[in-house]
Formats: C-alpha cells, sequence, structure tokens
C-alpha cells in the first residue's frame, strides 16, 4: 500500500485572527509623499506677477518718453501753431484785440474797444491789435503784420481802411501795416514813430499796456488830424550801461589786488605762528 505524502487543503488553510482589525485603523495615520506638489495656475500666474507688473511699468514710461519727444521735437510747436490760429481765425468780431500773448489788461481791452470803435464810426478805419510771444514761422513782426493783413482782408478793397498793429512780446518789437487809404491817413512819420518809440521801448520795460494804448491813440490823433501826442522818449527809457568806466575798472583792481595780499599774508603768516607756539612748547 502506497504511502501518500501531502498536505491536507485543510492544513494550510489561514483562519482569520479573533479580531480582525477594522479598514479604518489603516488610515489613521496620515500618508506622507515625497514629491513635490505641482503649483496651480493661480500660484503659477502669481509667480510671474511681479516680473509682469515691473514690464508693464517699464513699457509704459518708455511709451511715456516716446511721446514726450514726439511732442518736444514735432515741427509744430506750441508757438508756431498760435501764430497760425491767429492768422487763420481770422478778425475778431466782438472787439479789435487779438491778445494770444495774454499782456493785456480787461481795462485795456475796454479802453481800445472803446477808442477804436468811436474812430471807425465817424471815420470808418478799423484798426485792430495783436500780441504774441513769439514768432517763428516768419523773420520778425513785419513780416507777420503782412501775412495777417492778406489773410483776413484778401482784396484791396477789404483792406483798403484797415490797419494791423503787432506787438511781439519777447522780441520787445512791433509793427503797423494796413490798406492804402490807411497808410495815407496815417502818415509815414507817425508810422515809424509808433514803430520805433511807443511799441519797442514800453515793451522793454514790459509795459505792454502803456505800449499798446499809446499807440492806438497816436494813430487815433493822426487820422483825425489833431496834433501828435508823442511816444516815451529816449532819455526817460534810457538803459543803464553794464560796462565800467576806467575809473571804475582800476579802483575795483586795486581793491581786489589789496584783498587777495591781505589772504595770502594770512595764509603764510598764520602756519607760521602756529608751527612757532607749538616749538616753543616743547
Amino acid at each position: 500500500m502506497e504511502t501518500l505524502v501531502g498536505i491536507c487543503p485543510m492544513s494550510i488553510t489561514v483562519k482569520p485572527p479573533q479580531n480582525p482589525p477594522t479598514t479604518s485603523l489603516f488610515f489613521t495615520k496620515p500618508i506622507s509623499c515625497f514629491l513635490k506638489k505641482q503649483p496651480t495656475l493661480s500660484q503659477k500666474s502669481s509667480c510671474f506677477s511681479l516680473p509682469t507688473t515691473l514690464f508693464s511699468h517699464i513699457n509704459h514710461g518708455l511709451a511715456a518718453l516716446a511721446l514726450s519727444l514726439a511732442l518736444s521735437f514735432s515741427p509744430v510747436s506750441s508757438a508756431n501753431a498760435s501764430e497760425f490760429d491767429v492768422v487763420n481765425d481770422g478778425p475778431p468780431k466782438e472787439s479789435y484785440v487779438v491778445d494770444d500773448a495774454g499782456v493785456l489788461s480787461r481795462v485795456t481791452k475796454s479802453d481800445l474797444k472803446r477808442l477804436l470803435s468811436d474812430l471807425e464810426s465817424r471815420k470808418n478805419f478799423h484798426i485792430n491789435f495783436i500780441t504774441v510771444r513769439k514768432l517763428t514761422s516768419k523773420a520778425d513782426a513785419f513780416e507777420f503784420a503782412d501775412q495777417v493783413l492778406e489773410k483776413w482782408y484778401p482784396t484791396v478793397e477789404d483792406g483798403d481802411n484797415k490797419g494791423i498793429v503787432v506787438l511781439v512780446t519777447s522780441q520787445k518789437e512791433g509793427a503797423v501795416t494796413g490798406g492804402p487809404s490807411f497808410v495815407k491817413a496815417v502818415g509815414d512819420s507817425i508810422l515809424d514813430a509808433t514803430v520805433s518809440e511807443n511799441l519797442p521801448v514800453l515793451a522793454t520795460e514790459e509795459k505792454y499796456n502803456e505800449a499798446v494804448y499809446s499807440s492806438a491813440k497816436r494813430l487815433v490823433a493822426a487820422i483825425d488830424g489833431l496834433p501828435d501826442p508823442g511816444g516815451p522818449s529816449f532819455k526817460d527809457n534810457k538803459r543803464e550801461s553794464n560796462f565800467k568806466s576806467k575809473e571804475e575798472t582800476d579802483e575795483k583792481r586795486g581793491q581786489f589786488s589789496l584783498v587777495v595780499g591781505g589772504l595770502l599774508v594770512i595764509a603764510f603768516v598764520v602756519p607760521m605762528a602756529q608751527y612757532y607756539a607749538y616749538v616753543s612748547k616743547k
């Protein structure tokens, strides 16, 4: 009889423990993972928020700088555009003044309107006064005045009895021009005197209101045939010379030499006295 050596299936059966652990016991300790957590989209955007903001500010700054340079070096500056505005806007409708430089007071404008409206009602002469800060499109006030006259009154009939007075504040100069009848009524001598006395002399002292109103009174008096009220005299408006006379120069030079000599003496004597006192103590 053969003896069979084997393992009974029942002998290898593993019996479950008496108190089997529940599933929840295996997860009471938290699971630690050594893998780095990938950043979310919001975290990624926050990481690059500072450089992006910096680049944005730099771009805005460069754009502002480019715009500023473009405006600064543009061929049509603000002053030049102002000249074109004066020419293209035409003569004033309700007054006789275009104060583009902004130097005339309300009282002066009112006095000019009263004086010039009275002249126009009596003599049929119309005079416009223009102030500009500076000229960039024309060489001087005379060219600009002629340009205004031709633009505002393109025909001889329109400009025959019209007058244009221009005052350039930065250049301290003025000009008077007009149609044939206006120039004849005023006369060359008064025209030259107004341009060489009233406008430049008073403008040099920045008395723009007086320069304009005194010129208006002088032109109106000439048209009315009245005596010339005159303009500011040269001696009353003579500017002091910036140059020193020979006597003043010699006096200043002597004082300067005395001061320099005293300083040199002090510079040598004081250190030597201090050194002598130091050596004497030893």
